[in-house]
């Protein structure tokens, strides 16, 4: 009997440590996921499927907040020093620009490298000179056309990019991150079927929009945009433009004026009544939706467009 004490005691310290063992693995296993920095959600989603549970992922725009118009605070800039990489689009958000140079320059990613892009339209509504910009080239103002997610087959070209800068900082795990970016490519070649098959044969190719947001989406698909203003939401379409869309919308028979969510629609909705037509919002998916995720959402854009559009 004198043994039992003895060994209840020898139990309870084994189940202790192996209790510290369970929680020291957990917190070791938490240590060892990259810190990945994001601007906005597209690639929120892009980091999330190729990293997995092998990153920790930080968004900078809060969700239903304006990426364009974001402004980051002392705390947010002071996390970039820390973080393993980030992955931005530079131009898109100037806040994150001057953060990334200050302090994440060797260790981001400006995702409009790994993909070829449009040239934005001018503030008429024109295309710049020049249909397509050369990999990498974009500025600011009057450049390329940063909204590269909008075609799945781009955003998973950048999937793929993602995946390779993320093996070179963790080699280990190269592997997985290839694997998990060839499976978000499947996905996204399933949706980019979904959005050709949906798209086809539609009695009207042209999309009247806000701004000039949807560049991407209408060239994979064969539709036509017709912008009321520039590349940023902030543009103001001038009382020419309106004039000149008017008579464009009147001519070729459009029934709905897209305006984008989280931006105003009065502009399209003034519109709208001129003409006949019908304000639609169209999710440009700068922001996480309240339901679903980035597949679920190009899926809703679908519908929307083929509605618009008359699609068979």
């Amino acid at each position: 009997m004198r043994l039992l004490p003895a060994a209840l005691a020898t139990a309870a310290l084994l189940a202790t440590a192996s209790c510290g063992g369970s929680d020291g693995t957990v917190e070791a296993a938490a240590q060892e996921r990259l810190d990945v920095t994001v601007g906005f959600y597209p690639y929120e989603f892009v980091a999330a499927r190729v990293g997995g549970d092998d990153v920790s992922i930080t968004n900078l725009t809060q969700p239903g907040g304006e990426p364009h118009d974001l402004e980051l605070s002392p705390r947010q800039v002071a996390s970039l020093q820390e973080t393993d990489l980030v992955l931005y689009t530079a131009g898109f958000q100037p806040a994150v620009d001057e953060a990334v140079e200050q302090s994440a320059n060797d260790r981001s990613l400006d995702l409009l490298t790994a993909v070829d892009l449009l040239a934005g339209s001018d503030e008429h509504g024109h295309e710049e000179e020049g249909e397509h910009a050369e990999e990498g080239e974009h500025t600011d103002e009057g450049g390329s056309d940063p909204h590269v997610w909008l075609d799945p087959a781009r955003l998973a070209t950048i999937g793929d990019a993602v995946a390779e800068r993320l093996g070179e900082i963790d080699p280990d795990r190269a592997g997985d991150y290839s694997r998990r970016a060839t499976e978000l490519r499947l996905e996204l070649e399933e949706l980019d079927g979904e959005l050709r098959e949906g798209l086809a044969g539609c009695a009207r190719t042209e999309i009247v929009t806000s701004h000039d947001a949807f560049g991407y989406l209408a060239e994979a698909y064969g539709l036509e945009q017709v912008p009321l203003a520039g590349l940023s939401p902030e543009d103001e379409a001038s009382p020419k433009r309106l004039a000149e869309v008017a008579r464009y919308a009147k001519e070729n028979g459009v029934t709905t004026i897209f305006f984008e969510e989280l931006v105003s629609p009065k502009v399209a909705e003034s519109l709208a009544r001129e003409v006949g037509a019908t304000a639609q919002a169209l999710n440009p998916l700068e922001s996480p939706p309240a339901q679903g995720d980035y597949l679920t959402e190009m899926r809703a854009n679908l519908q929307t467009l083929r509605t618009a559009l008359d699609c068979p």
